[in-house]
This record gives C-alpha cells, structure tokens and sequence, in this order.
C-alpha cells in the first residue's frame, strides 16, 4: 500500500455570535482536516489544530512540505514517517505549526491502520480500559459585556450546562483579577454540588494568578488551568507548592521533548496534551507514558471538529489507569457546548455528544468501528471549504 495523496480541508463559517476569551475575541469558526488516499482505496481522516489563518498556513505546510516528503511511502510506517518528517523538519520548527501540521497527517495515518486491521484505534493501542468517558462542558466564554452581565450570564450558564447532563463545567476568565474573581464566584454558585474548572489562557502573572487561585481555593475549583504563560515553568511549580486547587495546563506544548520538561519541573497536577497539535496519536502515546511516568494524570485538551472528538475518544478508552486500584482517577472528555457544525454535522453518523451526556448521566460512548469510528460527510466538507 502506498499514500498517492494528502489533501487538506479548510472549513470555515460565520459563528452566531461573537466570542471571546482572554486573548482575543472571534466571530468565525474554522477546522483544519487532513484527508490521506492511498493506492488501495483505503482513505484516512485527521485534523490540525489552529484557527483561522493558522489553518491556512498548515494547510501550505500539510500540501507543499509535507506531501512530497511521503508521497509512495506505505501509511502503515507510521513512526517511520513520524521521524521523518520530523527530522527534516527540525531545522525550521520543533514547535508550532509544523507539528500541528504533522499532527493532522499522523492521525490521518493511524484512521488508515485501523480500517486496514478491521479494528478501532483503541485497539490498535492495546485495547480499552473503558468503554465510556465522563463528559464536562465548558462555556461561559467572554464577550463585549460589562462586569455585571458577565456575572449575572456566568451564573446562568453554568447551572444551564449543569442541567445539560453534563456533571462539569469549565468557564473562562480574563477581565482581570479582580472581576474574574467574581465570575468565579458566579460559577460556584451557579453549579451548586457538581465540579468546576477556570481556564485563564495563560493570561496572569504569577502574582496575578496566586490572586485568582487563593479565591479558588476557597470556592472548591476542580483545576486552575493554564493560569500563566506556558513558557514560564518556574510560575506553574510556585502555583502548584502554594494553592490548593490542581494547576493544569500542557495544551501549548509540542513533542516529547517539551512535554519533559514540564513534568520533570513537577509543575502540574494535570496535564492537558492536544493531539492534534503536539505531533499526533504516535507522539502523544509517548508524552501519555511520560505523563504517568511522573504520576501526574492526563486529560486531554480537545478543542475542534467531530475527528477531534473521535480522536481523543478512541485515545480516552486505551489511556491505562492511573495509578489503579479498586476506584480508580478517571479521565473525562472535554465538550465546547456552544455552537459548533463542524463538530455536530460534519459526520455522515454523528456522535450526539450532547444527547449522550443527556440520556447517560454525563458518560459518553467509545465509537467502535474501524480506525475513528467517524465517517465525513463528503458534501458538509464541499459546503464550507474554503481556499
């Protein structure tokens, strides 16, 4: 079997409303998906992380760098092209866009062994620990709003996605220390018993941050997620010894190499890889058994379209307890509960993520066809593809 082509998908379309979280606001969404054909007719699915002019510079990578380096190769080398790409791409990125771009094709390469062998991706991996995940939802996002319909909409929402199913929420900060604290405040109040998480996308300052958590930690937050920039290990450790509440993060990280330094800094309770960025299912399994290595639990960063979701539902299901035992920690699937097509419609069988979560008491089921389990609907892709 040989890989005749690798084309990406760029869709893009005009979200309902405005967006935001502490970097920047966002009135379109896109997704990135990579389609790899071979010689047999075996076709293969994956996705790039990276929004809007991102998508389009990966997909140049994806198309006029990567493709003539693997063209003829057989898609069931896959650490063979994993290395290859990497190496003579290491001159030029061992970060960023080029994994991202790498990321895409790799999974594309993993969907294509898994309906080669008949089998889903978990059990290329060696099999599932489980067969449904925990969901959480996260929203609550920012907008051009005041402090005060902030908090008043904070609170609604997160009892909203409560009374989704859902038995977690995530919520996002940004308008400063000081009017974040309060929205944090609205989202313990909102939730009531069920969990809650505060994503900062890395927007603090160590001190900045020790403010925001100390009040986390009298409201009982879950995690305190990507509280500082990731570049800034020595802030993440200093969180970590000081608050009570988890310190996650990692979703800006690439490769293993990285992903070792962030765990040897011991400066995360939870580490939170994206595949679709950090170099693919190949490269993930390995920053996985980095991670448990260290003792330190994994849940993933999903954020995308319905290859996403597949994606990490098939590496949820193979991801081995940690440490074990009788009851063990257990992961959970992250869920964006606002509008997302790419996500919902894409798939000529969709998941229903959200009616799962309803009529199952927040779990969500592993898809257990070939590769992913997810088949693209070929005319949705037609519809929003743009150039």
């Amino acid at each position: 079997m040989k890989i005749t082509e690798i084309k990406s998908h760029v869709l893009q379309c005009d979200m309902p409303e405005e967006l935001g979280y502490s970097q920047q606001y966002y009135a379109k969404r896109t997704a990135h998906l990579v389609e790899v054909t071979t010689d047999e007719g075996v076709t293969g699915w994956g996705e790039c992380f990276g929004p809007g002019n991102v998508a389009l510079a990966n997909k140049a990578i994806v198309e006029r760098v990567i493709q003539p380096m693997v063209l003829g190769m057989d898609p069931l080398d896959r650490d063979v092209i994993w290395h290859k790409v990497y190496n003579l791409l290491r001159d030029h990125g061992q970060k960023g866009m080029p994994m991202q771009s790498l990321s895409g094709v790799d999974i594309a390469l993993w969907d294509i062994a898994g309906k080669v062998a008949g089998l889903p991706i978990h059990k290329l991996i060696g099999g599932a620990h489980r067969r449904e995940v925990r969901a959480y939802g996260y929203g609550m996002m920012l907008k051009r709003e005041s402090v005060e319909d902030h908090v008043a909409r904070f609170r609604d929402e997160a009892a909203e996605i409560i009374g989704m199913g859902f038995t977690a929420t995530k919520m996002k900060t940004g308008l400063g220390p000081k009017a974040d604290v309060r929205l944090c405040e609205a989202v313990a109040d909102g939730v009531g018993e069920a969990q809650f998480m505060v994503d900062a996308n890395h927007c603090y300052t160590t001190s900045d941050a020790f403010y925001v958590g100390r009040a986390l930690d009298e409201l009982g937050a879950y995690w305190f997620e990507e509280p500082v920039a990731p570049e800034d290990h020595d802030g993440y450790r200093e969180l970590r010894a000081g608050l009570k509440v988890n310190i996650s993060g990692g979703e800006a990280e690439f490769g293993r190499w990285g992903w070792r330094q962030i765990l040897e800094n011991r400066g995360l309770d939870i580490a939170q890889p994206e595949v679709c960025a950090l170099g693919g299912i190949t490269e993930y399994l390995r920053i996985l058994a980095l991670a448990h290595a260290h003792f330190t639990p994994v849940i993933n960063h999903v954020w995308g379209s319905a290859i996403a979701v597949a994606t990490n539902l098939q590496l949820l299901a193979a991801m081995p307890p940690m440490p074990g035992g009788l009851h063990p920690w257990e992961p959970m699937l992250e869920f964006d509960t606002t509008e997302n097509r790419f996500r919902d419609h894409l798939l000529s069988d969709p998941l229903d993520i959200q009616g799962q979560v309803k009529r199952n008491g927040g779990m969500v089921s592993i898809p257990d066809g070939p590769g992913l389990g997810v088949t693209p609907d070929p005319e949705f892709i037609k519809r929003y593809e743009i150039e």
